[in-house]
């Protein structure tokens, strides 16, 4: 894994609240772009995303 990457993971372990939000707006955006239809497919990577950099598992569930 590139240098990059490792800070990236790091800092968004840190900040893991704001890196769940950014995933969540992310997912939001591209279901908006492609009108729902890869739903189940940007579901899944957000929850990718939010398990590889910290995030809670369901994207809902810290408060925000």
């Amino acid at each position: 894994m590139s240098e990059f990457a490792q800070d990236a993971e790091k800092l968004a372990g840190e900040h893991s609240d704001i890196a769940d939000k950014g995933v969540q707006e992310a997912g939001q955006m591209a279901e908006d772009k492609t009108g729902g239809k890869f739903d189940s497919e940007i579901q899944g990577a957000e929850q990718q995303a939010e398990g590889r950099l910290g995030g809670d598992d369901q994207g809902n569930q810290s408060g925000n």
